[in-house]
Formats: C-alpha cells, sequence, structure tokens
C-alpha cells in the first residue's frame, strides 16, 4: 500500500464519509443550504486559504528537492489567486467585501486549525508538514468530485462546486499524493504523520460543522 493510502485507510476514509453526509454539503446539493451559512463559509475559507498558503510556503522551505519546492511555492501563490478570485466573486455575490471579511475576523474553528497547521508545518519534519496539509487538497477534491455528480439548483453553490471540482485541481492534487508517497519517513516519524494527517482531517469536518451552526465566540 501506498503511504498516502495508508494515511487514507487510518485517519482519511472514516471521516470523509461523514463529511459528505453532512448537512452543509448535502445542502449544498439541493439548494437548502442557508446563505447565512454559505456566507460564513466563505468568510472563513477567505482567512484559512491566507493562512494555508503561509503553511504551504514553510512547507517549500523545507523541502529537500528543487521540485518539491517549486512545486509547494507555487501552490501557496496559488492559494492567495483563488482566495482572491474566487471568494471576490462569490463575496459580491454575498453583498460582502474584503473589507467585511478583515472585520468579521477569524472564528474559533479556524483560528484553531490555522494554529495547529502553522505549528506543524514551522516544527515538525518534512513530512509531518506535507501529512498535515495533506488533507485540505485531497478532501476537498473528493468532496468537489462527489457534488459535481449531483450539482445544485443554486447558482452560487454550482460556482463552487465547479471550481473544487475541476480537472485542474485535480492535477494540483495528485502531484502532493505522488510526494506523499515518495517520502522516506522512520516509524515514530511515520505514526506522528498519522496523527497530524487524522487531525486535519477532523479540522475539515469541523469546519463544515462550524459553518453550518454560524459558530462564533462564546465570549466577546
Amino acid at each position: 500500500m501506498t503511504f498516502s493510502g495508508e494515511l487514507w485507510d487510518r485517519g482519511g476514509a472514516a471521516m470523509y464519509d461523514q463529511i459528505v453526509r453532512h448537512p452543509f454539503i448535502t445542502g449544498l446539493t439541493d439548494g437548502t443550504l442557508d446563505h447565512d451559512a454559505f456566507r460564513y463559509f466563505v468568510v472563513q475559507d477567505s482567512h484559512y486559504l491566507r493562512a494555508y498558503s503561509r503553511a504551504l510556503s514553510l512547507v517549500a522551505g523545507r523541502a529537500p528537492d528543487d521540485d518539491a519546492v517549486s512545486m509547494f511555492a507555487l501552490h501557496a501563490a496559488n492559494a492567495i489567486a483563488v482566495e482572491r478570485s474566487l471568494h471576490t466573486s462569490l463575496l459580491e455575490s454575498l453583498g460582502l467585501t474584503v473589507a467585511d471579511v478583515d472585520a468579521a475576523g477569524s472564528g474559533p474553528t479556524t483560528t484553531a486549525y490555522m494554529s495547529y497547521l502553522t505549528a506543524v508545518c514551522a516544527t515538525g519534519t518534512y513530512a509531518e508538514a506535507v501529512a498535515a496539509v495533506l488533507p485540505c487538497y485531497w478532501i476537498y477534491r473528493d468532496v468537489g468530485r462527489e457534488l459535481l455528480k449531483r450539482s445544485s439548483p443554486d447558482p452560487l453553490y454550482r460556482q463552487w462546486i465547479a471550481t473544487y471540482g475541476s480537472d485542474e485541481f485535480d492535477a494540483v492534487v495528485e502531484s502532493v499524493l505522488a510526494v506523499a508517497d515518495a517520502l522516506d519517513v522512520s516509524a515514530s516519524e511515520r505514526e506522528r504523520c498519522h496523527q497530524h494527517f487524522a487531525t486535519t482531517c477532523r479540522y475539515e469536518w469541523m469546519f463544515w460543522d462550524a459553518a453550518y451552526h454560524k459558530l462564533d465566540w462564546p465570549v466577546g
């Protein structure tokens, strides 16, 4: 079994099954999802992608070969490009501005996820960093594929689905999976990779759930 397959079997498959059954996801496809929940999601995803770009830059800085450095650096830049282009159009459709996103700030789940990713990518090994950032690539790709099968009666949701279910994004994910499968990890490092992968898979579910419930800080 490949290393990525091992990670998925132990920490990803069960969580992914719960994600695709989550009412946020099913609400996207049947059009019943509250636009306020989607608005919350887009705002928080904007904050998350900024931090994810920085995390990928940290991964690039730890990469052992030029190809991986170039790939993760490019992905870091692309994360910002997606945040600016897709989210700008979505924000406009939702009656929001970039200033509104900044004023809203990052919610509790977003902040926790961003902090965890940054910590692993800054202090862990290269393999640990790859394992930590991998679920965001992989789960979004697979969720996108699943949503493309179902589509949505809501044009706003169709726009989002088309982006993450694209062939271009699939190629990006496959390139990162190839890097993960080529990692040379020790037994102890392998276990830490499993822990990080499983944790960020959980954060992926928590991110959808926070949007569905429009989770805010319990105290001001």
